[in-house]
């Protein structure tokens, strides 16, 4: 029965969708896969495939909709730390979907995140998938691996530091010219819009450090589902919700 209502329940959502208050930027922090394993009882490397299968599906219901650049949030600095039976396998499978995405040519994908920290393989692939991907018309997706929202306003500090130490500047002159928007010149994300709309699957209501300084006036979107089980529908239901409130924008 679920299967035969769920495709007109979404076309119906689509219809009704005030397509003016969409979200042009959304973060999605793809949460629940080892627990999306443990409860098939399969391996954490189970989970991770199951939920990098969910990634190409997310970006066309994005592109569906017409929202302009996707952030996805795969590997934290913290998971950098996790024992390397388990971040091995997950790792390879990271540059397996992010080569696959490339390879398709949909979409322009640009890795954000300290690529210095990771293994030389996965920043190479990583970075492969973004050249390959530069002349691509169409909708950016942030590749967050080995993301931290810490380590980004740390990295941009010492960029604007790097800069102002090139250029003689003095650390006088340079904290006269500190502003919000020369940080925001050197976050990982420089240029782009922030995000309208954060979700995070799995049930945990928690932003974890995921774009700690861009999502100061985000919107956020708690989903139960576990990742590898989040559907359209859930898509729809977080856009819904999102068209719904009253932006304040921290007033």
């Amino acid at each position: 029965m679920r299967r035969a209502f769920y495709p007109a329940y979404e076309a119906r959502m689509l219809r009704t969708m005030p397509t003016g208050g969409l979200p042009k930027h959304i973060g999605v922090m793809l949460d629940g896969n080892r627990r999306w394993a443990k409860a098939v009882g399969a391996d954490t490397a189970h989970g991770h495939r199951a939920g990098a299968a969910n990634i190409e599906p997310l970006l066309g219901w994005s592109e569906e909709v017409g929202i302009e650049v996707v952030t996805l949030w795969l590997l934290s600095t913290d998971n950098l730390n996790r024992p390397a039976a388990e971040l091995e396998p997950l790792l390879v499978i990271i540059e397996e979907a992010v080569l696959s995405l490339a390879d398709q040519r949909r979409w322009r994908l640009h890795p954000v995140g300290a690529l210095d920290l990771l293994p030389q393989r996965t920043a190479e692939r990583l970075k492969e998938a973004e050249e390959a991907t530069r002349d691509v018309d169409g909708m950016l997706v942030n590749i967050a691996v080995g993301y931290g929202g810490r380590q980004e306003i740390a990295d941009a500090v010492r960029s604007i530091l790097h800069e102002a130490a090139e250029a003689g500047t003095s650390l006088d002159e340079l904290a006269r010219t500190m502003s919000v928007e020369l940080i925001n010149d050197h976050l990982y994300t420089k240029g782009q819009p922030d995000p309208d709309l954060v979700i995070r699957t799995s049930g945990e209501q928690r932003l974890g450090g995921f774009l700690l300084w861009q999502s100061a006036r985000s919107e956020f979107y708690f989903c139960e589902a576990l990742w590898p089980d989040f559907r359209r529908v859930d898509f729809l239901r977080a856009l819904r919700a999102y068209a719904q409130r009253e932006r304040r924008f921290g007033a």
